[in-house]
């Protein structure tokens, strides 16, 4: 298959991505987490503060405190059995699946992401480390300082010097393409931007500054971790900092200077460490592989800044409904972690104030997100945007409508009670939508960001809307109500609905949102 039929596919046809005869081998599945063997490991606090809180100015960070910074961010922090039922034969079979939840969503509860840290603290030796979420620990897979190695991988885009610590994002194919198959491409994506989304708002909590850099060299950052890009690749470098940082500012030789990968890679030596996934067959995944070289940077040659599009926007002649400001939303954004699931069934109707809608969306919009694609202001709304269908919504008739950033406004598109023709888009009908009041949807350039990034832009705008997703499911937790993410809906619908067809523009993700009613389940929590 053709690259760019795989990904037209992957949004409008997804049905043609996996073969029709796909039986997913639940006995044969991988580890939700990854495990390294014979490394030097660093145990972490396991005393965790169940309030997330800023930190005193000046004060350099510790190791305990970046423990608490992954336990948050990517931590194994719940334990949840489920039932399945088979029916076979006129025998009916219970068995019983173990989930391991963290504070993230993730397709599937499979969790395809790893995490890597750069750590340069002075209660641990510099180097590059693994975080076992198994063991709330660090594992040592290089010992060194490697601040030049990093920001020439990074086309010096920033002053790692000044950085305490880099986290990095990968992408492990086999653990979720085990039971999606190609449709996991998608998948990995989303589910590394909801990562960094949440890696935004602990460390914005925890008084860190951060920069998200997608644009690096793949081999020699996935060198330097260990890692066979056959297996799993990183899709995004973090830097944290206790300084603001200015992206903006680059120094003039460093700007000019044209560095390779393969050339990088030579500075420092193969790592041969060995892991554990549990499974004992592992399908091949050509098309994934695909995707990642053909989304790779060999040189920083590659690298770019996108440019703020002025010719995309609203159209102004629909009408245009203020939404009222209100002082800032505060919430305790740690029970926020711990209260947030994704309803489906539980939905149940309820009216949703016009102060509800209006905190939700503008607050979306307002994480603080520097990022190598933009210029120190950045145009990240630009790139995504935020369209909705809404009903039973104080002081807004039923319909669909675009939401104004810039003007805190709603645009309506069409008027009407859209949650039948939503319901019938569903492709697989798990949520009652004629109980949501909101249902939200990612909004993004249909070309994927090709023009500029290549197919690198295709995982790019993947992990920008996760990075929204995540702020928004928050939100919605924060203000009473409850959000889930499904992909499996009509784009071509919706887009239809929208009136973005023409705009070279579709729908992304959808996200329906309401109030729901308590679950009756048995649960555990893993805190200290």
């Amino acid at each position: 298959m053709e690259l760019e039929t795989f990904v037209h596919h992957l949004h409008f046809d997804t049905g043609k991505v996996a073969p029709p005869d796909w039986q997913v081998d639940w006995e044969d599945a991988p580890l939700p987490y990854k495990l390294y063997r014979g490394l030097p490991e660093i145990p972490l606090s396991a005393d965790v503060p169940l309030t997330l809180s800023g930190r005193e100015d000046q004060a350099e960070p510790s190791l305990q405190e970046l423990g608490h910074f992954l336990w948050y961010v990517y931590g194994i922090t719940q334990y949840a059995q489920s039932a399945l039922i088979e029916d076979t034969e006129g025998k009916t079979a219970v068995s019983y699946a173990q989930l391991f939840r963290r504070f993230v969503p993730s397709g599937g509860a499979l969790y395809p992401n790893e995490l890597y840290v750069y750590v340069k603290l002075k209660d641990a030796p510099m180097g590059i480390y693994h975080y076992d979420a198994a063991h709330h620990r660090l594992l040592l897979l290089r010992e060194g300082n490697y601040d030049s190695y990093l920001s020439r991988s990074l086309g010096n885009s920033c002053d790692l010097s000044d950085c305490f610590c880099t986290v990095f994002v990968s992408t492990l194919f086999w653990k979720n393409f085990y039971k999606y198959n190609n449709f996991s491409y998608r998948l990995q994506g989303l589910d590394a931007g909801v990562l960094i989304g949440q890696s935004l708002e602990v460390g914005t909590a925890m008084g860190f500054s951060s920069l998200v850099c997608y644009q690096f060299l793949d081999q020699s950052i996935n060198h330097l971790l260990g890692l066979s890009d056959q297996d799993e690749s990183v899709y995004a470098v973090i830097p944290l900092s206790v300084n603001p940082f200015n992206n903006s500012v680059e120094d003039e030789h460093n700007r000019g200077e044209i560095v390779s990968a393969t050339e990088l890679c030579r500075e420092v030596p193969l790592l041969e460490h060995v892991s554990y996934t549990r499974s004992k067959r592992v399908i091949d995944y050509p098309m994934l592989r695909k995707m990642n070289e053909a989304s790779m940077y060999e040189t920083t040659e590659s690298f770019v800044k996108i440019k703020k599009d002025s010719s995309v926007k609203l159209s102004l002649d629909s009408e245009m409904l203020l939404l009222p400001f209100a002082e800032r939303f505060s919430y305790d954004l740690a029970s926020v972690f711990r209260e947030r699931h994704s309803p489906d069934i539980d939905f149940m109707m309820g009216k949703v104030s016009q102060t509800q809608l209006s905190t939700l969306l503008r607050e979306t919009f307002s994480l603080p997100y520097q990022n190598d694609l933009d210029d120190r202001y950045g145009n990240a709304e630009t790139r995504v945007s935020l369209y909705g269908s809404f009903y039973n919504v104080e002081g807004v008739p039923n319909g669909a409508y675009a939401y104004d950033k810039s003007a805190h406004a709603l645009r309506r598109i069409t008027q009407g009670d859209f949650r039948e023709f939503l319901q019938y888009g569903l492709t697989m009908p798990n949520i009652n939508l004629y109980q949501v009041p909101l249902v939200l949807h990612v909004v993004g350039d249909k070309e994927h960001l090709k023009k500029e990034l290549g197919y690198r832009g295709y995982r790019i705008q993947q992990m920008e809307t996760g990075i929204f997703v995540q702020r928004l499911l928050l939100l919605s937790c924060g203000l009473g109500m409850g959000g889930h993410p499904l992909l499996g809906f009509d784009a071509n619908q919706c887009d239809e609905l929208y009136r973005i067809n023409s705009k070279g523009k579709t729908s992304l993700i959808q996200i329906p949102v309401g109030p729901y009613r308590p679950r009756a389940w048995l649960k555990g929590r893993l805190l200290s």
